[in-house]
């Protein structure tokens, strides 16, 4: 069998989600569709690249070393696909609620002053994917690393206020306003992937954490009354989960949303990206 394009992004979700669960919903497929893609690489290549049991994950040397050149080709495979359809579209990554109306209006400006138009694509960690290359640039929500604050690429959208999610079966759903420094006696659910809320915005407090990996995983965790999620405001004018309410904070910090280009992204298609995206804050 010959190593098909399938094979490596299938090997690459495994390798950074550190499980095939996860893996399985990045890539959108069954696990045991998974599991299969990654045992037909291992047969073609003859070797081991995943050591697994019930309760241990980890890659093999054969592994570690063929993660960096399958990234690398996905990347190379980016760009080249980018080249052939003529530099006329882009992707926009994201890893839950663009803002609107910004979003629509950045892709408007980048097809009427360079034409090219803009693909949304939804990813779970959205540093990782503008790193490789998958996405030509992506929407942050703080916290953000100090090497993309740093870069000429990344620019400051705007701030959002923050507000509590909570189930509908919480007492908390009376909409009286809470306290910031209130949050902490319930327990906090944290998506740890790609959330926006840390236990750093309780310096003196120590909350009770249940985690979850993705933002399906947070919604349904709240929903289940399992604790109360923090979430920018945004998500309350969607109406994204029957069994969840929205409570106004007293004293939240804002989230910080910001844009970065991809550093494969040829200079003057970045300049391109940038200007719209700034012209969008205008509109």
């Amino acid at each position: 069998m010959d190593v098909e394009v399938r094979h490596l992004r299938a090997f690459v979700a495994v390798a950074e989600e550190e499980s095939f669960t996860h893996a399985a919903l990045r890539q959108r497929i069954t696990q045991p569709a998974l599991s299969r893609t990654v045992q037909q690489l291992e047969s073609a290549l003859k070797v081991q690249l995943i050591r697994r049991t019930s309760k241990r994950f980890e890659l093999t040397a054969a592994g570690a070393l063929f993660l960096d050149h399958a990234r690398t080709t996905l990347a190379n495979l980016n760009r080249a696909i980018a080249v052939a359809r003529g530099n006329t579209t882009i992707t926009l990554g994201f890893s839950w609620l663009l803002p609107t109306p910004w979003a629509q209006d950045m892709a408007r400006h980048l097809q009427d002053t360079a034409g090219i138009e803009v693909t949304f694509t939804r990813v779970d960690a959205t540093a990782q994917p503008l790193a490789r290359g998958d996405v030509d640039a992506v929407v942050l929500r703080s916290p953000v690393s100090p090497a993309l604050l740093d870069s000429p690429r990344t620019i400051k959208l705007f701030e959002e206020p923050r507000v509590l999610a909570c189930s509908n079966r919480s007492p908390w759903t009376s909409g009286a306003p809470i306290r910031w420094e209130d949050v902490p006696q319930r327990p906090l659910v944290i998506n740890t992937v790609n959330g926006s809320t840390t236990t750093d915005l309780w310096p003196n407090l120590t909350p009770e954490i249940v985690e979850t990996r993705s933002y399906d995983e947070w919604i349904e965790t709240v929903a289940a009354d399992r604790g109360v999620g923090i979430i920018p405001d945004i998500a309350r004018t969607r109406g994204i989960h029957p069994g969840v309410e929205f409570v106004p904070l007293i004293g939240a910090p804002p989230v910080t949303v910001w844009l970065s280009v991809a550093d494969q992204v040829p200079a003057h298609r970045a300049r391109s990206i940038l200007d719209a995206s700034r012209l969008a804050l205008n509109a």
